[in-house]
C-alpha cells in the first residue's frame, strides 16, 4: 500500500474538518459543512442549504473511514447525517431527485461501510425513485418534480443507488438503458446532459460522464451481463480522450460544478478497482481510469495553496489554486443551482472534490 496517497487524503480531510466542520445552530450531536471559507455569519449559521453538498460530505467521511477506520469518525459520520435531516426541516426528501440520489448513495455506503443504518431513510428515497420513473414522458427520471427534464445526474446516482440497494437491478438496468439508447454522443461517445420536453440538451459535463460510469461499472460487477463491461470500456476511452487532456480531468468552477470533476473520479477509482474481466480490453480500460485519477491527483496536489499546513485545492487542478479571503462575491443559489463564489475555492464544493480526489487516488494505489 502507498502511504502517500493515505496522507493526502488524511491532509485533505484535516483541511474540511478545521474550516468547514461545525455544529448545526450549536446543537450538540449534529454538524454540517460551512458551504464557505472563510465563512460570512449566515454561512456559519447554515442560513444557506445546499442539500447535496452535504450529502458529499457524507460520502467523503465514509471514504476516509474505509481508509482508516476511527471511533471518532464514526461519531462525525452520524452528526452529519443527524445535521443533515434537522437542516432539511425533519425529511430526508426534498424536491430534486439527483439531490435524494446523492444522500441515498452516501446512507447506503453509511451502513456498509460503516454500520450506521439507517433503514427508514433509505426506504423513503428508494420509494421517491421507484415511482419517478416515467418512460411514458419519454423518462427516465426527472431531474426535480413536476418537472420535464430528465437528465443523467439524476438518473445516474438514482441507478447506482438502485443497483446497490433493496433488489433493484432491472430497474437500474432499465435507466441504464434508457441512457445509453437517449443521451450517448454518437461523435464523441460521452453522455449529454438530458432530454428536456423531447429536446436534447447537448451540454457535456464531466460529472454525467462520471455517475454514467458508476452506474455501469455496478451493473457490469452485479450482472455479469456483457453490454455493460462495453459501455465502461467506452466512457472510460472517452473520457481519457475528451474530458483529461494532458491526462487531468477538466474543472467546472464553484458553485455546484466545484464537485462535478471530484465525482468523476470517483466513479473512474471505481471503473478501475472493480470492473470485471480478463481480456486486455478490460485491463486497458481499468488501467485508464487509474491513469486519469493518478494524474488528476498528482496536478491537484502540486498546485494546491496552503494555509496553517493544510491544503487548499484549486477549481482547476492544472492551475494553481487560490487562497480566497474574506469578502468578495458568494456562491448564490439560482433557478436550481448553485453558481460559483467570485474566488471558487471559498466554496465547500471544489475543497469536497480535492479531498475526494485525493481518496480516489490512496482507492487505486491500495
Amino acid at each position: 500500500m502507498d502511504p502517500l496517497w493515505a496522507n493526502r487524503a488524511a491532509n485533505a480531510e484535516a483541511a474540511i474538518a478545521k474550516r468547514h466542520l461545525r455544529r448545526v445552530w450549536n446543537l450538540p450531536g449534529t454538524q454540517l459543512g460551512v458551504v464557505g471559507w472563510p465563512p460570512t455569519r449566515r454561512d456559519r449559521w447554515f442560513g444557506t442549504w445546499h442539500y447535496w453538498w452535504q450529502a458529499q460530505l457524507l460520502d467523503c467521511l465514509i471514504d476516509a473511514q474505509l481508509r482508516d477506520p476511527q471511533p471518532d469518525r464514526l461519531g462525525k459520520i452520524k452528526r452529519q447525517i443527524r445535521g443533515h435531516r434537522l437542516r432539511n426541516n425533519g425529511r430526508w426528501t426534498n424536491s430534486y431527485y439527483d439531490d435524494m440520489a446523492w444522500l441515498a448513495l452516501a446512507l447506503e455506503r453509511a451502513e456498509r461501510v460503516a454500520g450506521i443504518d439507517r433503514p427508514r431513510a433509505l426506504a423513503t428515497l428508494c420509494e421517491q425513485f421507484v415511482k419517478a420513473w416515467v418512460p411514458e414522458d419519454g423518462g427516465g427520471i426527472p431531474w426535480r418534480k413536476q418537472d420535464q427534464f430528465f437528465n443523467a445526474p439524476a438518473n445516474g446516482p438514482a441507478g447506482i443507488f438502485l443497483a446497490r440497494y433493496g433488489d433493484r437491478l432491472r430497474r437500474a438496468q432499465q435507466m441504464a438503458d434508457w441512457i445509453d439508447e437517449t443521451l450517448i454522443d454518437p461523435d464523441t461517445q460521452l453522455v449529454f446532459d438530458g432530454i428536456k420536453a423531447g429536446s436534447l440538451v447537448r451540454a457535456q459535463y464531466t460529472y454525467c460522464q462520471g455517475v454514467v460510469l458508476g452506474l455501469e461499472t455496478e451493473l457490469a460487477v452485479r450482472t455479469r451481463d456483457d453490454r455493460h463491461p462495453a459501455r465502461v470500456r467506452r466512457l472510460v476511452a472517452a473520457i481519457g480522450a475528451h474530458m483529461a487532456p494532458a491526462g487531468v480531468l477538466n474543472g467546472a468552477g464553484g458553485g455546484d460544478g466545484g464537485l462535478f470533476s471530484g465525482i468523476t473520479a470517483r466513479y473512474l477509482a471505481l471503473a478501475a478497482t472493480d470492473v470485471p474481466g480478463d481480456a486486455a480490453e478490460d485491463a486497458a480500460a481499468r488501467d485508464t481510469a487509474r491513469a486519469v485519477v493518478l494524474a488528476s491527483a498528482e496536478a491537484a496536489w502540486d498546485n494546491r495553496q496552503s494555509v496553517d499546513g493544510l491544503p487548499v485545492f484549486g477549481h482547476s487542478w492544472d492551475n494553481t489554486s487560490e487562497i480566497p479571503t474574506a469578502g468578495g462575491g458568494q456562491a448564490q443559489f439560482v433557478g436550481g443551482a448553485v453558481d460559483s463564489s467570485q474566488t471558487p475555492e471559498r466554496d465547500l464544493s471544489v475543497q469536497l472534490s480535492g479531498w475526494m480526489l485525493m481518496e480516489a487516488a490512496h482507492t487505486v494505489t491500495a
